[in-house]
């Protein structure tokens, strides 16, 4: 009889670590791969409306300047805070089901974004920009803009 209760056990753990793994793949906890990062548009920054159409210009990008991308999702901005230098994009997309803004200092106005919506700023002067979403306004990030040299990488917060 031991041994069919030992049988049992087995299963039930066995079973247990199949469903733990079966969860862990379905919210990508078991994926390698790497997400393709966003590319800041070149040419001119602005936020799309559901339709695909601009709602807003912000300013024309330098020619060939690169930027840094953040992620509205889980209801926080990530990174918090990135650093650019004068004349770089930064680029906000929305990853969450709920709709958030970007709005703050120097000119930061995205509007409403949905889901899968993008808005993109160019920042021509240096200093530091505070930003929040106005729907969800304990969800909070920075913008560091540096006048000239190399721009130090962005923390993770």
């Amino acid at each position: 009889m031991a041994s069919a209760k030992n049988s049992s056990v087995l299963i039930i753990a066995l079973l247990a670590l199949l469903a733990g793994a079966l969860a862990a793949s379905a919210c990508g906890g078991g994926s390698k791969t790497k997400a393709t990062p966003t590319v800041a548009p070149k040419a001119t920054t602005q936020a799309t409306s559901p339709a695909g159409t601009p709602k807003a210009t912000q300013a024309a990008a330098t020619p060939g300047a690169q930027g840094a991308s953040v992620d509205a999702k889980n209801f926080a901005f990530e990174p918090k805070t990135v650093t650019v230098k004068v004349g770089q994009t930064v680029t906000w997309t929305n990853q969450d089901s709920a709709t958030h803004t970007v709005t703050g200092d120097g000119g930061i106005s995205s509007g409403d974004l949905s889901q899968g919506k993008s808005y993109s700023k160019t920042f021509d002067t240096e200093g530091t920009f505070d930003y929040h979403c106005s729907i969800h306004p304990q969800m909070k990030g920075q913008v560091i803009v540096q006048k000239s040299g190399v721009a130090p990488a962005s923390p993770g917060n």
